[in-house]
């Protein structure tokens, strides 16, 4: 009526935040989470430092009252991951260098690869600095690995050095022999070596991405190695090594004649055993084959993974209630949860959070954890997760589901279990019906967890049935019946305050109390054209029933997700299987389409690659090593031992129960390059033997393989010792590395012993294949050749 009416007497004028329908704790503690991201090309670690080297002044700036603490920390897990590998390498380092004096059995000759080593990586330092590559994971593990082979070069040229000089020649002539004689061989290692990891940098996708830096790493730290063998090893040896005196009064100490005697034992052993399988060829050549057949066996056999899950120190959960739950109901169920995990003594810090946002419904939250350090926790964090369900379970209304947050994570959707197989169907009543038919059977399957859908179709729903005739005739149109629901409901934003640091937002909707009520809809007024209020229920019906919360969409097409985990000991290929075995029983449609998403689909995008990576990679040794030896023959005779250190990798694997992923696979690629170092050194020797000496196929190798065994003991032993650390498996990361470390330790073992024996009774069939062909070209060119008097 003209007089003026306050906002205070018709409404209540709160000064809050932007929307109350969202909630997060920090141990408890109402908070406010605030998440930073590094660019895709930034540090980390520098990152992290240059955070919290501003901390400080921004706390200045805040209340007292508020404190500020840092829940997540990525540069943690990523600074203990490189210390305890810093510690791997300088182990490793060590024992490389102890394996060298036990073998030559002085300290002078052992000098001389000790120097080599730590040279060869700092000369890698020099080449991941020009390709701009930082140290992390892969990069240190690639460094620790090339330890054990990098120093092969220099031992065995050094070994063959140290030969000529116990054999009475002087240092200087020693070098210049031993070098002519060995840098051949060298050359061979070292391009073979390289040429393993030439496919690796032409993978695609995300797997070429993990492998590519860590091919090119290894690779100069080979290259760099194999300079050194060839120029500064021969030097050195020249100048440090002194001169052998025979029927010398010098007295060995204990250690040196023990060494001495073990090394003597061994190879008059290894000579008896030589004898005995050259002299039963046929049955060494049956061992070769069933070695391959073996192999293959097992690689169809032995589980499948992607990657090892890592203890960071992190876990996340996500929470799901009930459809129709509200707010307040669901911040009690939150609570709820945030405190039993809480009260675990191997959290540390817990931050929860509930309440709609982008991603997320109402009736779901989340709660990121920060655990203790590990030397200070009872379990891992896949135990932690396993003790925690049955605790969380008991929790009546509300489901939550655990995951390790890891180091590498792949596939951008945030699920509530870390394996996605999803649905698609474009008739979505048929795409529900079946989604509820596959989570069932899917949940029953064994070895599976957490098994759960973001499909939601049972929320409760307010429909508004507009009468056109009766809106028409009162002057009510269908936008401003949107309208007002929008007001009432909608979270509108009328206005803007502005101060002078500050913007507030003017927020216009119902009070609380009526937003709760259903039947407060008959109260609403709508205002009509001609500014009269028309009561909403005098145009319009209310009509409840239930539909879907959300409607995904995948390219466009309506889908379901179901997500899953897997117990421990049950690979991610093992778990796919049983899923394409539950497709087939309950015959799918094929109006329907499924796929994996995230991990689950980029495991089976690699399991097509590694196969052909792993045949691409022996094809390009033999090419290699056929282009150096300008032979197709005795290339084949090098790569003969390969599928006995498969064996033994694959078998390593089954007995520690580890699945041959991503990590472990590129033990394999490796065990191609350096198990082949041994036969190129007994070939090579055989070779000249019979075109110089002029020995015979048989006493050529046995020479060849008695001479070398010296410095493929030292090699393999070195290597072994090099990647015994990561194979043990300790420190911060250790799960990512340590499947790399069992599969080379076990293939190198079981080489070891195998191509020995194997490689040298292979050479004498291939020697003999030789000569069969070179006797059929020689009668398919009699008719032709001209007779002297021609």
């Amino acid at each position: 009526n003209g007089l003026p009416v306050r906002l205070r007497d018709v409404a209540a004028v709160n000064d809050g935040v932007e929307n109350d329908q969202t909630a997060s704790w920090f141990n408890g503690t109402r908070s406010i989470l605030l998440a930073v991201y590094r660019q895709p090309d930034a540090n980390t670690v520098a990152v992290v430092d240059r955070i919290k080297e501003v901390l400080p002044s921004l706390e200045a700036q805040v209340p007292p009252s508020v404190d500020v603490t840092v829940l997540i920390d990525r540069s943690q897990s990523i600074r203990s991951s490189v210390e305890d590998v810093q510690f791997t390498l300088g182990l490793a380092i060590v024992l490389v260098i102890l394996v060298i004096f036990l073998f030559l059995r002085s300290l002078t000759a052992t000098i001389i690869p000790a120097i080599a080593l730590p040279i060869s990586l700092v000369g890698t330092f020099g080449g991941m600095y020009l390709f701009g590559y930082s140290i992390d994971n892969l990069s240190l593990l690639a460094l620790t690995l090339s330890v054990g082979f990098i120093v092969d070069d220099a031992i065995v040229m050094l070994e063959n050095i140290v030969r000529h000089v116990e054999a009475g020649e002087p240092p200087v002539e020693a070098a210049l022999r031993g070098s002519r004689e060995i840098g051949f061989t060298i050359v061979s290692m070292t391009a073979s070596l390289v040429a393993v990891f030439i496919p690796v940098l032409f993978m695609q996708g995300v797997v070429g991405r993990l492998l590519f830096e860590f091919a090119v790493t290894i690779s100069m730290a080979i290259l760099v190695s194999g300079i050194l063998s060839l120029t500064l090893t021969p030097m050195m040896a020249s100048r440090l090594l002194r001169a052998h005196v025979a029927n010398s009064t010098v007295k060995h100490g204990r250690l040196y004649r023990l060494a001495e005697g073990m090394f003597d034992g061994l190879l008059g052993g290894y000579r008896r055993a030589l004898d005995g399988a050259l002299k039963h060829h046929r049955i060494m050549l049956g061992v070769t084959f069933a070695t391959l057949g073996l192999a293959y066996v097992m690689l169809n056999q032995v589980p499948r993974g992607f990657l090892p899950t890592e203890d960071t120190g992190l876990m996340f959960a996500i929470t799901e209630a009930a459809q129709d739950i509200s707010f307040d109901s669901m911040v009690a169920h939150q609570q709820a949860v945030a405190k039993v995990l809480q009260n675990d003594p191997n959290i540390e810090m817990i931050s929860s959070f509930t309440g709609s946002g982008p991603g997320q419904t109402g009736n779901s939250g989340r709660v990121f954890m920060r655990l203790k350090p590990r030397d200070q926790r009872t379990m891992g964090v896949e135990q932690l997760i396993a003790s925690l369900r049955p605790k969380l379970a008991a929790i009546p209304g509300i489901n939550t589901f655990l995951q390790p947050v890891t180091s590498i994570r792949l596939g951008g959707r945030l699920t509530k279990s870390l394996y996605q197989y999803t649905i698609q169907g474009s008739d979505l009543p048929e795409l529900y019906r079946w989604a509820k038919t596959l989570e069932e059977r899917v949940r029953g399957l064994q070895g599976f967890t957490d098994v759960t859908s973001d499909l939601q179709i049972s929320t409760p729903q307010a429909l508004i049935e507009i009468d056109r005739d009766k809106a028409s005739l009162l002057g009510v149109t269908a936008a401003q019946i949107e309208g007002a629901l929008y007001s009432a409901y909608g979270n509108r934003q009328v206005s803007t305050i502005y101060t002078q640091s500050n913007q507030y937002w003017v927020v216009l909707e119902l009070s609380p109390q009526f937003q709760r009520d259903l039947s407060a809809l008959s109260m609403l007024y709508v205002r009509s054209t001609s500014g009269k209020l028309v009561p909403l229920d005098a145009v319009s019906r209310l009509v409840q029933s239930v539909g879907p919360l959300t409607v995904n969409h995948q390219d466009q097409v309506p889908s379901v997700t179901i997500s899953f985990n897997l117990h421990e000991g049950v690979s991610l290929g093992a778990g796919i299987d049983s899923i394409k075995a539950m497709e087939r029983e309950v015959n799918l449609p094929a109006y329907l389409v499924t796929s994996y998403q995230g991990t689950a689909q980029i495991f089976q995008a690699s399991l097509k690659g590694l196969g052909w990576l792993l045949l691409a990679a022996v094809a390009v040794i033999y090419v290699v090593l056929g282009m150096l030896y300008e032979d197709y023959i005795h290339p084949l005779t090098i790569l003969s031992g390969l599928p006995s250190a498969g064996v033994g990798a694959l078998l390593t694997l089954l007995i520690f129960k580890v699945d041959l992923n991503v990590i472990s696979f590129i033990g394999v690629i490796m065990l191609i390059g350096i198990v082949k170092k041994n036969a190129i050194m007994m070939i090579d020797f055989a070779l000249d033997a019979q075109r110089i000496q002029g020995m015979t196929p048989a006493e050529a190798i046995r020479d060849a393989c008695l001479k070398r065994f010296r410095p493929i003991m030292m090699t393999t032993m070195a290597a072994i010792t090099g990647t015994l650390p990561i194979a043990i498996g300790v420190g911060a990361g250790a799960e990512l590395r340590q499947p790399l470390g069992l599969a080379v330790v076990g293939g190198l073992i079981v080489s070891q012993a195998l191509t020995l024996f194997i490689t040298p009774v292979v050479y004498l069939y291939m020697e003999k294949l030789r000569e069969l062909i070179a006797r059929s070209r020689g009668r398919s060119g009699a008719a032709t050749r001209p007779t002297p008097a021609e």
